[in-house]
């Protein structure tokens, strides 16, 4: 566990480093292309945060081959090199894109050509657990359409939920935290060597994750870009494709007596094929919808819109930063539920817990939906969103005696005293919805309305 996290630290340094004068690079070679209209930032923010996650990866990498204790997962198996040879690829790819916008269908292509050079290198599914009937071997082309379409489905999942600042990459660590426990249970609990590489992945992965977030956090300083979130959906595909496809489910329920024993320590061999998809759950859960919204609409499956889940969370009322603590607690949930659930899968408890929070969760979720008013004794602590209205001095039952419109003039009165004509009142001009943006305010809706904030009256 120290070597893991000695490559978890050094990989977060790393990339945190070279995070700003990344950014700087980004901005002299015009890497801050114009807002878009589905964007949520205001102002036009550099890209290719990727490079210095990269490079992260590769300093995670030559650390762990130089640590005793690690340096046999790049001598008994060839998966670490795998897996730079098809981040190298699809990172080359997104920093191109970057820059120049890459056709969707040809980001596509090398996304499976990156997943094929991975397989010829053997890091590739060679069999999957079904329950009840054990482990099933596969051939190679099933393996390669297996493995591939893992990896793109990975890829793509990741790169359409990195909408809001900090969502993708808080979202990654959390589902690489979760699979780090599993992968690591499996490792060294059972003592099976061909779990070692998941779990290095795992930690490089939360690295490279940690080390970004502080930069990209609201209001980001520098977006990942395609360069950063294909690569870090790359790696936690194939993490996931190296525990999935080498763990022996035999090796597990031969330290178990009885057969209720032997299926309970058979459970964490299940659970990779439900894993990944847990980990990715939210973000494969946008892709869906977003692929079936686009196709009721005519549309193609690539075309960007503005329907992602976390944009839904903006329509409805929530703040940059809430919709993504929101989306954390979500992804946060399930993965780490599932590793639980694997762990101890006899206990109700866990089970009772998930569905606890889940209803938490929704509640936090509704939230906007109800304006509860916080008492008078708890205006100064509660956010401004919650306080009692306080009227301003115009609208005053004697600030409206004092006022009176004559002919389309204004004239006013106070205490008896003179009174000029002036000229007529200009009428307010319209003000649009303001985007979310660096100043956290929400998307759509009566709440970003200009007037209506300013007619709200709180006292901060």
């Amino acid at each position: 566990m120290r070597d893991y996290l000695l490559t978890l630290c050094v990989t977060a340094a790393v990339t945190y480093l070279l995070t700003g004068p990344v950014r700087k690079f980004a901005i002299a070679v015009g890497a801050m292309p114009e807002i878009r209209a589905r964007d949520v930032h205001r102002e036009p923010t550099p890209r290719l945060g990727g490079i210095a996650m990269f490079f992260g990866l590769c300093a995670g990498l030559l650390v762990a081959d130089n640590l005793q204790n690690l340096n046999g997962v790049f001598e008994l198996s060839n998966e670490p090199r795998a897996l730079l040879s098809g981040a190298a690829l699809i990172w080359l790819v997104g920093v191109l894109d970057d820059k120049f916008e890459i056709d969707a269908l040809i980001k596509l292509g090398a996304q499976m050509i990156a997943a094929g050079v991975m397989v010829m290198q053997g890091l590739t599914i060679l069999w999957i657990p079904v329950p009840g009937i054990g482990m099933v071997s596969l051939t190679d082309w099933q393996g390669t359409l297996l493995t591939v379409a893992l990896v793109v489905i990975t890829i793509n999942a990741v790169n359409f939920v990195d909408g809001l600042d900090g969502l993708a990459a808080g979202m990654v660590c959390l589902a690489s935290a979760a699979f780090f426990l599993y992968a690591y249970r499996i490792w060294y609990g059972y003592g099976i060597e061909a779990a070692a590489p998941a779990t290095l992945f795992a930690a490089i992965l939360m690295g490279m994750c940690v080390g970004f977030l502080p930069h990209n956090m609201h209001p980001a300083r520098i977006f990942m870009g395609d360069s950063g979130s294909m690569l870090i959906g790359l790696v936690l595909a194939a993490g996931a494709i190296s525990v999935t496809g080498q763990v022996d489910m035999d090796a597990l329920a031969v330290f178990e007596g009885s057969t209720r024993q032997a299926t309970h320590a058979a459970l964490p061999v299940f659970i990779p094929l439900l894993l990944p998809m847990t980990i990715i759950a939210i973000p494969f859960a946008d892709l869906v919808l977003a692929v079936v919204r686009r196709a009721w609409n005519g549309k193609s499956p690539f075309a960007a819109d503005r329907g992602h889940l976390h944009h839904r969370l903006l329509d409805i009322g929530h703040s940059h930063s809430r919709s993504v603590l929101i989306m954390y607690f979500w992804s946060a949930l399930i993965a780490f539920g599932v590793v639980a659930y694997s762990v101890h899968s006899a206990s109700m408890w866990i089970l009772l817990i998930v569905v606890g929070l889940s209803a938490v969760g929704l509640v936090l979720l509704l939230l906007p939906r109800f304006t509860p008013r916080a008492p008078l004794w708890a205006q100064a602590i509660v956010p401004p969103r919650y306080r009692r209205r306080v009227p301003e001095a115009s609208e005053t039952p004697e600030a409206s005696e004092a006022s009176e419109v004559v002919g389309g003039e204004a004239v006013s009165g106070a205490a008896g005293g003179p009174c000029e004509p002036q000229a007529p009142t200009a009428e307010p001009e319209e003000r649009t919805p303001v985007p979310a943006g660096v100043n956290g305010a929400t998307a759509l809706g009566a709440r970003s309305r200009v007037p209506d904030r300013w007619k709200a009256g709180f006292r901060n």
